[in-house]
């Protein structure tokens, strides 16, 4: 990433809030097959919540796009969250003995409320570079804890549970789709000002600072 000059400064607000994550008691039970299944259970049924409206964040980088190319880019993104992202959670709560239709009738917590208020209040505001700023946290943060753990914990992708989660979003894949969001990143905001780049760094750390209350509320398992 060393020539992706906006995400590297993104990155670089973040790094303090991002090392919490790796010595967050959920991702270390994730990393070493601890975690009390009901915690995860807890986390899954409110991370399926999220993603649907993290879907309706990447549609509103549609309707903000005026470049046919990036508008196809949201797009997918739409499609790959509800038709891929979710389908790890889908084979976990068909594992759980959870029904979809149960899973949509939960209600999401507090914390998961404020962080996906604040994500679409950003889209519905702003522009597809801000819209991006918002997305990314979470999509890179995934693959910075799941490769985390691949060095660290070289048992957990073959965990009889938790393996799944970990090869999933450790998987080159994954990394695949979130080169180009950086890239897409980077192309977004090429000619942005000082000013610019400070908006779209503040709402990257707001967004990374949810991530961390989102690890809090599922460690917690608070509503």
């Amino acid at each position: 990433m060393k020539n992706n000059q906006t995400t590297e400064r993104l990155l670089d607000a973040s790094r303090e809030i991002w090392a919490g994550y790796l010595n967050h008691p959920f991702v270390r039970g994730i990393a070493d097959g601890s975690l009390a299944v009901n915690k995860f259970r807890f986390y899954l049924l409110q991370d399926y919540l999220y993603l649907f409206d993290y879907a309706k964040v990447f549609a509103q980088g549609v309707v903000k796009s005026r470049e046919p190319e990036i508008m196809r880019t949201y797009a997918s993104y739409v499609a790959s969250i509800l038709n891929g992202e979710m389908e790890i959670h889908r084979g976990y709560m068909a594992r759980l003995g959870i029904t979809e239709t149960q899973a949509e009738s939960v209600k999401p917590s507090l914390s998961n409320q404020s962080y996906t208020a604040y994500m679409r209040a950003v889209a519905a505001e702003e522009g597809p570079a801000e819209i991006m700023a918002a997305v990314l946290s979470c999509a890179i943060s995934y693959e910075y804890i799941a490769k985390w753990i691949v060095k660290n914990y070289p048992d957990a992708e073959n965990h009889d549970f938790y393996g799944e989660w970990v090869r999933g979003y450790a998987s080159e894949s994954y990394a695949a789709e979130n080169q180009r969001l950086i890239a897409l990143m980077e192309r977004l905001s090429a000619d942005y000002t000082e000013v610019q780049l400070q908006r779209l760094t503040d709402i990257f750390v707001a967004c990374s600072r949810y991530e961390a209350m989102f690890w809090d509320m599922a460690w917690n398992e608070a509503m």
